[in-house]
């Protein structure tokens, strides 16, 4: 594919309220997920005195990640699409 034939984004299309309003919605998701997975992580460790490498450790970081993704992904779901990868926002901006 020729380079002139790929779509790149415009750093006016940044500037829309639509634009502003899903990258706010997929930050504060992205904050949700991040304290809430690693937040659970730390207080499991704390409490079970450096239990977090056992089996009943890594479960409970498996099932803190997951309902932390299951609600960020439900927060941003009407507003950006509910995605919780800013990656994706930025290679969504680059592709148009």
């Amino acid at each position: 594919m020729p380079i002139t034939r790929i779509a790149v984004g415009s750093p006016g299309e940044a500037s829309q309220p639509d634009a502003l309003k899903a990258a706010l919605a997929e930050f504060i998701s992205m904050v949700i997920f991040v304290f809430a997975g690693e937040g659970s992580g730390m207080a499991y460790n704390k409490l079970t005195s450096n239990g977090s490498s056992t089996p009943a450790g890594v479960i409970q970081a498996a099932l803190a990640h997951a309902f932390a993704l299951f609600v960020a992904v439900s927060v941003g779901a009407n507003i950006s699409g509910g995605q919780v990868n800013p990656a994706v926002t930025f290679g969504a901006f680059i592709g148009g």
